[in-house]
């Protein structure tokens, strides 16, 4: 299951990670966000112990997006050793996200 990240967690979280990360950003209110979050789920399941995947709620935790200059959601960010490496705007297949994590591991 994917982790629910805060602006107070993610550097734990995230930057300090051991394996890639895969940060989704998305709102409740966000069509497109339900439309990735349940990719994100099942990516959660095959890489576990690999990769990590968490969710960061834009509305709650404004911090992360301003940081990282997320302006439209859903993003999905992809971190490796503390730094974002990659990046994905919009929703898209699930195989569109699996090919960029695979390149991390």
């Amino acid at each position: 299951m994917a982790l629910n990240v805060t602006d107070a967690s993610f550097e734990e979280e995230v930057i300090n990670s051991d394996v890639p990360v895969v940060v989704d950003l998305w709102a409740e209110w966000c069509g497109p966000c339900r439309m990735i979050g349940p990719i994100i789920e099942e990516m959660s399941t095959e890489y576990e112990g690999r990769a990590k995947m968490v969710k960061v709620d834009i509305d709650s935790n404004p911090g992360i997006p301003s940081k990282h200059g997320v302006r439209n959601i859903p993003t999905v960010l992809f971190f490796k050793n503390g730094e974002v490496v990659d990046k994905q705007v919009g929703a898209v297949p699930k195989a569109v996200l699996a090919k960029k994590l695979d390149a991390l591991l």
